[in-house]
Parts: C-alpha cells; structure tokens; sequence
C-alpha cells in the first residue's frame, strides 16, 4: 500500500512538473480582430493575453489559466496541469497518514513490549523485547529517534499540504483562480470607490460545482477545452473579466504617484542601511525589488509605511519594452513634480502660483 501511495504521489507531482500549465502560444491574437480592443497586450511574449492567462515573470511566458507560480515543482499551476497538482496535493497527505498510523502502531507495540512497572519506577529496555519472537527489523534507541521525527515529519505534511488542497478544491468548485479571486476584489473596491452603480459578476462561474469540478477532472486526462476560449454564464460576455482588469489598469495609472530617487538602493530585501524600521518591515512576498540610481523615476501605485511598490519609468525605445517594477523602500525616495502637459519639473514659480 506504501509502494502505491509512492508511485501515485511522484507521477502526480512529476506530471504537474513536466507537463506544465500551458502557454499562450506566442504572437496570439483572437479570432476577431475587433475583440483585441478587450485584451491586454504582453510586450515581452509579443501577443494579446489571452482571457484568464496571466504573464508569470519567473516562467517568462503567458500562462493559460494561471493560478500561482509554485516552488515546489518550479512550475505554474494553470490549465493544463491544475488537476495533477491538486491530485498530489490529495495523495500526499492521504499517505502520510497512512504512514503516521505505522509509525504510532510501531512505536506503541515496540515500548509496550520494553516497559516494566516495579513498584517506585517505570523501566524502559531499549536493548530488547521481553516478548518473543524477535522483530525482523531491531528497533533501538536510533530507531525510535528516527521513526519520531518520520512521525513529525509525516503529521507536518499532512497539515500543510492539506491546507492547500482544500484551497485548490475551493479554486476548483467556484471556477475561480487565486488571481482571479484578486481581480474580483479590486473589481469591488473600484465600483465602491467612485460609486458608479455597476455589478460585476464573475463570468466563468457556471453556478454549479458538479460543472466546474468537470472543467478541471475529466475521464481522459484532458481538461476541457483549449485554454484560450471558455464557457461564461448567462448575462455576461466572453470578454467581462478582461474588461475589468483594462478598467483596473486605466484607474491604477490614474491613481499611481510618480517619485524621483534621493538616494541609491541596490535592490536588496533586506537593506541595512535604509534604517531599522525599514530593515524589519521588508515585505514578505515574492514580489522582486527594483535597484535605484538617484535621479531615477518611479510610479508608484500603492505601498506600505516604510516600503512602496512601483515602475521605474524607463526609455523604452532604450530598453526594448522591458518593465522594471518592485518594491523599493520610501526613504529613498521623494514626490516628484512635474508638469502633466510637458512632463517637465515644476520650478519654483510654479508652486508659489
């Protein structure tokens, strides 16, 4: 039975590793020329994002279906491998418990057997059993000492990937990407922010989690369809989700500070010399760090008390399209000036008027 947990757990796990999320294929562009008015543009993969892919910076390719980039087996989770993946999540926990009865029942069955009761003390004999036959396999001292840390080992896994099994079921039965779940939120805070009476409903939630479970766990092996079209509830269009997050883009650029660096920043997570507060505030994501030069320009768009989250404005006639964007600490930075119509820094008659 633990040879079959094994072998389910690492086909599993190597399946979500090798067979990877799905990209979008690179140069895409919808079948209607009209409808890239609704997609954003990716600049480094050179194609319109497809509806519910997502550029992953690690990857460096548009991800159908994209719901995290995971560590663990140095691929995203999307599309095509979302079911193996939740798969090992399932397996890997269900044998581990199996695994954890085995090492309580070893233990317990070992130390009845070496226990005595006198009448002042409790004895334990590690050098043998009281009882015979002997066990095929001697469990001394080493051995209690490693099949308890297995123990730990083993209850530990179950808990954590546990967790996020039924974090992925959760993505499974609504239809709804970790993502997906953000652009949501933001979808809300935007509508309340400036009151404009809309209703977002979330389009690729078919209403029933039998169907939704169907998208994903199919007979074949295969999930439904080709990672780039997908079926949407009634009263929505096929494109709600992408309009949404081209609305959110437009309010973040409304929104965003620009800021010009005062001192210089190497991009380390942890800077020493950017002070205390700053050094044991540093965010905790996996979000990168942008290295600053002073006189360098940032936009930023949102930010915490000692650390802010931007894009350096670059040329990018210079830089070929890349963008630089990260978390930089707010010391070293101050906001900027400028004239919106000339983009030029606003002299000192200017601010008195």
């Amino acid at each position: 039975m633990l040879l079959n947990w094994t072998v389910m757990i690492l086909y599993n796990y190597f399946s979500a590793m090798f067979v990877g999320p799905g990209y979008v294929p690179l140069g895409w562009t919808p079948e209607k020329s009209q409808d890239c008015m609704y997609l954003q543009y990716c600049k480094v993969c050179q194609s319109y994002k497809a509806p519910r892919s997502h550029h992953c910076r690690k990857c460096n390719r548009c991800v159908m279906k994209m719901d995290h980039h995971c560590p663990w087996i140095n691929n995203c989770c999307g599309y095509q491998n979302h079911a193996s993946f939740t798969l090992f999540l399932l397996l890997a926990p269900l044998g581990c418990i199996h695994a954890s009865f085995i090492f309580v029942m070893t233990m317990y069955t070992q130390l009845y057997n070496r226990i005595s009761f006198g009448w002042s003390s409790v004895k334990i004999d590690m050098s043998a059993a009281k009882r015979d036959p002997r066990p095929i396999i001697p469990f001394g001292l080493s051995a209690f000492a490693a099949s308890l840390f297995a123990l730990g080992l083993a209850l530990g896994t179950t808990i954590a990937v546990g967790m996020l099994f039924i974090i992925q079921m959760k993505v499974i039965l609504t239809n709804k990407t970790s993502i997906e779940s953000w652009i949501e939120e933001k979808a809300k805070d935007r509508i309340q922010y400036y009151q404009t009476g809309e209703t977002f409903i979330f389009p690729y939630d078919t209403g029933s989690k039998w169907k939704n479970f169907k998208q994903v766990f199919t007979w074949s092996g295969i999930p439904e369809g080709d990672g780039l079209d997908w079926p949407v509830r009634d009263g929505c269009h096929q494109y709600s989700l992408t309009i949404e997050q081209l609305k959110q883009k437009a309010d973040k650029r409304v929104r965003s500070v620009r800021y010009r660096a005062t001192e210089d920043y190497s991009g380390v997570c942890c800077p020493l010399t950017k002070g205390v507060k700053t050094f044991f505030t540093t965010p905790c994501t996996e979000e990168p760090r942008i290295a600053l030069s002073k006189g360098d320009l940032v936009l930023a768009t949102r930010g915490l008390k000692h650390w802010m989250y931007g894009e350096k404005i670059l040329d990018s006639a210079a830089d070929g399209g890349i963008r630089e964007r990260g978390w930089f600490p707010r010391k070293c930075v101050e906001k900027y000036q400028c004239d919106s119509e000339t983009d030029q820094p606003v002299d000192e008659e200017k601010k008195n008027r």
